[in-house]
Order: C-alpha cells, then sequence, then structure tokens
C-alpha cells in the first residue's frame, strides 16, 4: 500500500507563525540512567506533511525510521547533537539537554527565524524569538519531526553501547530504568556511560554520607 503524504492523520499545526523560518526542537533520553541526551533541530519547508509525521512516542520503529528518511530528505535543514552522561552530572539534565538542543542549532545549515521547543523551559539562543510548547511534539510538525530524529539517532548510539557492555540491555532499555536495568547495575556495578547524579539504585538513598 501506498504511503498517502496529503494529510497527516494527526493534524499538527504548520507554523506557531507564518513568516520567517521555524526550527523545531526536542530532546531524546531525559529520564534515562545511562548514556547522553540528544537534541534536533529541524526547519521544515512550507507546505510539508506526511500522514505518519508526530510525536516520536506515538510511533512504532518502523514508522521512526521511515520518517527519519523521510525528514533528512525534505527538511529545508536538519541536525542532531548531544551532551554526554559527564556533562550531565556537571551541569544536570534540564541544562544539558538545551545545551544540547543549542549545538543542533550551531548546525543547522539556515539561520531560524524563530526556535519552537517542546517543553517548558529553554534559554536564549543568540537573541533568537523562542517559544515553549508544552507538548509541542503533538502539537507541531517541526517539533515533531525533531522529536523522531532525536529519539532514532539516541537509539542507534544505545545500541552501540549495548555492544560494549551487553549486561545492562540497552538494546532493549535504551538507558532507561527499568526493572532489568537496575538489577544489571546492583549486580554488575556502574559503567562510564552511567549518570553518577541519577538515582540509579534504591539502596543509594540509605548509604552513609562521607563527610
Amino acid at each position: 500500500m501506498p504511503i498517502l503524504q496529503s494529510k497527516t492523520l494527526f493534524m499538527l499545526r504548520d507554523f506557531y507563525k507564518k513568516e520567517g523560518k521555524e526550527a523545531g526542537c526536542d530532546e531524546a533520553g531525559r529520564g534515562c540512567l545511562a548514556g547522553p541526551v540528544y537534541a534536533a533541530a529541524v526547519i521544515l519547508p512550507p507546505g510539508y506533511d506526511h500522514r505518519y509525521l508526530n510525536d516520536s512516542k506515538k510511533l512504532t520503529k518502523a514508522r521512526r525510521e521511515l520518517m527519519r528518511a523521510e525528514i533528512e530528505k525534505n527538511a529545508l535543514s536538519w541536525a542532531v547533537a548531544c551532551c554526554d552522561n559527564d556533562e550531565i552530572d556537571e551541569l544536570n539534565i534540564l541544562r544539558a539537554s538545551i545545551l544540547a538542543m543549542h549545538r543542533a542549532l550551531d548546525q543547522l545549515a539556515i539561520n531560524a527565524d524563530r526556535i519552537m521547543v517542546d517543553g517548558n523551559r529553554f534559554i536564549p539562543y543568540k537573541n533568537v524569538e523562542y517559544h515553549c510548547i508544552i507538548k509541542g511534539d503533538a502539537t507541531y510538525k517541526s517539533i515533531a519531526a525533531a522529536s523522531i530524529l532525536a529519539k532514532v539517532y539516541r537509539d542507534e548510539h544505545m545500541l552501540q553501547l549495548h555492544r560494549l557492555h551487553d549486561c545492562y540491555s540497552w538494546h532493549k532499555n535504551k538507558g532507561y530504568p527499568t526493572l532489568e536495568h537496575r538489577q544489571a547495575i546492583e549486580k554488575f556495578g556502574i559503567t562510564g556511560y552511567h549518570r553518577k547524579s541519577f538515582l540509579l539504585i534504591k539502596r543509594q538513598l540509605s548509604l552513609p554520607l562521607d563527610f
């Protein structure tokens, strides 16, 4: 069955404003115990549509992969960047997530006149107008596109890390705090890719503090 591109199934909004170029930004991996946080920035052309374009969390892996190719082919500009676990520990996860977005924006081949961010927090970027949109990845096409790229690229990275440390099942949990992941930390300890500033195991709460 051919893929229809005339009308999105999810009725996302095209732009916040029609004037200028809007870059949608989103991140993936904020709640993980291991690995980097990824972010993407995407500028879509006027009138772009695809029936599967939506918040990455609402798509199957196969559809995310399909949309990755579509976005990379059709976007006016796109970029993906990250902050690693050491930067997350140093900065905190919110600031690291925003820094990853800034790094993605730095890589765009086209300057954005406006930035659309998923969530409710952002740090100004080069005096560019920005808007924080709660559930923006399910509201605006450019943010949805960014959510897909950030998710796909991070998942691929976690698969590479799984090949180095297969006992944590990162190929399945992608570093998120599943029971299996926490039990592996209890059994095998942590790696250089774990976020030490995060609550990795419940036992951390009862460990004595050494001043």
